[in-house]
């Protein structure tokens, strides 16, 4: 009987990626078992301002710089096809009518787990996959964050059965783009194509990307 595929779903507005996107997808396969993680960029953020987000096109064009050179990435295109507010229980149901049997695993870093409460229709995306939470060093551990999701049980120990630790990484695409509007370097920040990327189609140039 053949093993189930267990992928990694890892969403994000991808504004720009970034290495810290890079390694939280890698530490997630290699702490869970997974096979492969699809990069899902979002058409429309649901739980972040729509201010400065630049075009999907780009946002997606980078995204294919970034993943290019591993083959166990991978990008689904699943929310900018469906467009609109990019919801994750509307993605999972999709990726799994799409492929049914396999064991979805939803990625999030640990500061996104007081969220999940406000996220729309959060037991059923619990029902619907895994989730795979990284703890980077110096966090909580996992029994104060599982205090911290305001759900009630089992569902906080559903959310945070699959925490593991992860590297420190301190990267954020709004620091990348406020560097880029400085005239800051953003060299190993992002990859190399993203960094040439960037500077070509002259993004993140103005306070009001930021």
């Amino acid at each position: 009987m053949n093993a189930v595929e267990k992928v990694g779903i890892l969403g994000g507005t991808f504004n720009p990626v970034h290495v810290g996107h890079l390694i939280l997808a890698r530490d997630a396969m290699e702490a869970h078992g997974l096979s492969r993680v699809l990069f899902i960029p979002c058409a429309r953020p649901a739980h972040k301002p729509e201010t400065g987000v630049e075009p999907a096109a780009q946002r997606l064009a980078m995204l294919e710089r970034a993943v290019v050179d591993d083959p166990a990435f991978e990008i689904s295109r699943v929310e900018l096809e469906r467009e609109g507010v990019s919801y994750a229980v509307d993605t999972v149901k999709a990726l799994r009518a799409h492929a049914p049997d396999v064991d979805w695993h939803f990625i999030i870093g640990a500061d996104t787990l007081p969220e999940l409460p406000t996220w729309r229709n959060i037991l059923e995306l619990i029902e619907l996959c895994r989730f795979i939470t990284m703890r980077r060093p110096g966090m909580p551990d996992r029994e104060a964050l599982t205090e911290g999701v305001r759900l009630p049980a089992p569902w906080p120990e559903r959310l945070t059965e699959g925490i593991f630790d992860g590297h420190l990484i301190d990267i954020s695409s709004s620091e990348i783009r406020k560097r880029v509007a400085q005239g800051r370097s953003i060299r190993y920040l992002v990859p190399r194509d993203v960094e040439d990327y960037i500077a070509d189609q002259k993004l993140y140039r103005t306070k009001e990307k930021l």
